[in-house]
């Protein structure tokens, strides 16, 4: 095998100062290269292709805000829908609680109405069954005589 060679301070500071005049070269060959009307065409093209895709993004986005307030229009009306059907149901519900309350109440009054004619009947009953018992009493009275 072949020994690695050592290099020394001086020999790696020589290197390194190359690599930046090889750098330097490397950038003054491209700043020259800008006044070429070939580069300033690509240019112009590489910009027309960001403003390109800059609008298609800004786009995009205009287009997702409006999708986005489409929806929220949407959730709005349906939400205010909901509320009408919800007040709508609780009209009906309180007319039905009214309607049952009349019901009841009529059905109490009945009742009542029930209750009073059946003790007139009985009443009434009652007073014929002891004109009946006092006739025959009376009846009896009149025979022992």
């Amino acid at each position: 095998m072949q020994a690695r060679k050592l290099f020394d301070f001086n020999d790696r500071r020589n290197a390194a100062e190359e690599a930046r005049k090889k750098t330097a070269e490397k950038f003054q060959a491209l700043k020259s290269r800008l006044d070429d009307p070939e580069v300033q065409r690509k240019l112009a093209e590489q910009k027309a292709i960001a403003d390109a895709r800059a609008a298609r993004i800004a786009e995009r986005a205009a287009e997702k805000a409006a999708e986005a307030a489409r929806i929220a229009a949407e959730k709005a009306a349906a939400e205010a829908a909901a509320a009408i059907a919800r007040r709508e149901a609780e009209r009906l519900a309180a007319e039905e609680a009214q309607r049952a309350r009349i019901a009841e109440i009529d059905a109490q009054h009945r009742a009542v109405n029930l209750d009073a004619e059946k003790k007139a009947r009985a009443l009434a009953m009652a007073a014929e069954q002891k004109a009946k018992r006092d006739a025959r009493y009376a009846a009896r009275k009149q025979r022992t005589k």
